[in-house]
C-alpha cells in the first residue's frame, strides 16, 4: 500500500525525534519552577537554558515570554500592549483578527503585500501610539511582507510594530527579518517541529506591555511548562533546508502552471515551503477529497479556517472572489518532503486536472 503523502506542514509539522528526546528529558523536571527549593530549581535552571537557546536561535537580545502557542502570544500583543489605537494587515491570520476586532484594516494589493500609502495615511492620523501588527509570511499563499519598509514607517510615525513570525524558519535569511525592526514578535513550537501547546512572545521592551502578574517576569499567568520548552529549543537547533524547499517550491510552481493552474501571488516574494495554487473548475473541497483519496494531505487555506471551508478572507483581501476564490488549495512543506514527495503531488494534480477538463472537452499536457 502506498504511504501517504503529508503536504499541510503550514499547519503543524511532524515533531522531531530530538523535540521527543528533549521533552522526554524534561518530564524529569516535574517541579514548579517558581519554587524555592532544590527541585523548583532545577527545574527553573532547565526552564531558563530553554529560553536562552531559543532567544540565541532567533537572535534576539531583548525579552523571550513563554506561552502556549502563537495564539496566546498574539492575544497578549495585542491584549496588553499599551497603545491608543491598532492597525492590522487584512490578511493576517484569524487569530489576530479576533484579537483586535476593531482595529483598523490595512488593505493589501493584488499581489497581496501591504499597500505602504495607505500605512502612511492611517499611521498620520491614527491616535498616538499605535500598534500594527503585519505576517512575517502569509499563511495561505506564503507572501512575505516588505518588513523593513513597514518598520521604518512605523518608526517614523513613533508607532510599535508586532508581526506574527509563526511561519518563518528560524534560519531565514532574508532582507526581511522581524529581528531587525520589530516590537514585539509571536512565535510558535510546533511549526517548527517542536511541541505543541507551546510558544512565545519576544518583547524588545517590557515597558510597552501591562503586567498581568503571575509567572513569566509577571507578564503571564500558569506554571511553565518546562519539558515543552525544551522540545520547543531542540527542536529550533535543527535547521531547514531553505534552499531545497524553494527549489522543490519553484518546481511545483512551473508544473501548476504547465497544467493549467494558477500560482496565487506567484510573483511576490514567498516563503520557501508555503504555496496556494488554484485548480480551474473544480472547488477546493473536492480537490481535498481527491487528494486525500490519492493518499496525499494538504489543505484549503490555514488550519484555523479550513475547516470550515468559508471563502478565505485572505484571497478575498487579494481580490478573488466568488468561484476562483473557492478552488485554491494550499501545499506546504517540512524538513521530511523531497523532490520526490512533491513529483508525486504533480501526478495526482495533473491526474485531476485532467478529469477537469475531460469533462470540459479539453485536454492536459504533462508537466
Amino acid at each position: 500500500m502506498t504511504s501517504r503523502l503529508y503536504l499541510d506542514h503550514a499547519a503543524t509539522t511532524p515533531m522531531l525525534p530530538q523535540a521527543a528526546e528533549a521533552v522526554a528529558r524534561g518530564l524529569a523536571h516535574w517541579a514548579n519552577p517558581s519554587s524555592p527549593h532544590a527541585e523548583g530549581r532545577s527545574a527553573r535552571a532547565a526552564l531558563e537554558s530553554a529560553r536562552s537557546v531559543i532567544r540565541a536561535a532567533y537572535d534576539w537580545q531583548h525579552e523571550l515570554i513563554f506561552t502556549s502557542g502563537a495564539t496566546e502570544a498574539i492575544l497578549l500583543a495585542l491584549g496588553r500592549a499599551q497603545v491608543e489605537s491598532r492597525l492590522i494587515a487584512a490578511t493576517e491570520h484569524d487569530s489576530v483578527l479576533r484579537a483586535a476586532p476593531d482595529a483598523v484594516r490595512l488593505p493589501v494589493k493584488e499581489d497581496g503585500r501591504i499597500d505602504l500609502d495607505v500605512l502612511d495615511a492611517e499611521l498620520a492620523v491614527a491616535p498616538t501610539p499605535a500598534l500594527v501588527a503585519v505576517q512575517w509570511g502569509n499563511s495561505e499563499t506564503g507572501v512575505i511582507q516588505p518588513l523593513r519598509a513597514i518598520g521604518e514607517r512605523v518608526a517614523a510615525a513613533g508607532a510599535k510594530l508586532f508581526v506574527d513570525a509563526a511561519q518563518m524558519p528560524v534560519n531565514w535569511k532574508g532582507g526581511d527579518l522581524p529581528q531587525d525592526t520589530a516590537d514585539l514578535i509571536a512565535i510558535s513550537a510546533h511549526k517548527r517541529g517542536g511541541p505543541p501547546g507551546i510558544g512565545a512572545l519576544l518583547v524588545r521592551d517590557l515597558g510597552l506591555l501591562l503586567p498581568t502578574g503571575g509567572q513569566e517576569r509577571g507578564y503571564r499567568g500558569g506554571t511553565e511548562n518546562v519539558p515543552a520548552t525544551l522540545g520547543f529549543a531542540a527542536a529550533i537547533t535543527v535547521p531547514e533546508n531553505l534552499e531545497a524547499m524553494t527549489a522543490m517550491r519553484e518546481r511545483l510552481d512551473g508544473a501548476i502552471r504547465a497544467l493549467g493552474g494558477e500560482v496565487v501571488a506567484g510573483d511576490s516574494p514567498r516563503a520557501p515551503h508555503i504555496a496556494s495554487y488554484r485548480l480551474p473548475g473544480m472547488p477546493a473541497a473536492a480537490q481535498l477529497i481527491r487528494f486525500d483519496l490519492s493518499g496525499i494531505s494538504v489543505s484549503a487555506g490555514s488550519a484555523c479556517s479550513s475547516g470550515s471551508m468559508r471563502p478565505s478572507h485572505v484571497l478575498g483581501a487579494m481580490g478573488w472572489e466568488g468561484a476562483k476564490a473557492g478552488e485554491v488549495i494550499r501545499v506546504s512543506f517540512g524538513r521530511s518532503t523531497t523532490p520526490a514527495d512533491v513529483e508525486r503531488f504533480i501526478s495526482a494534480w495533473a491526474e485531476i486536472a485532467r478529469d477537469v477538463r475531460a469533462r470540459a472537452g479539453e485536454t492536459v499536457e504533462p508537466a
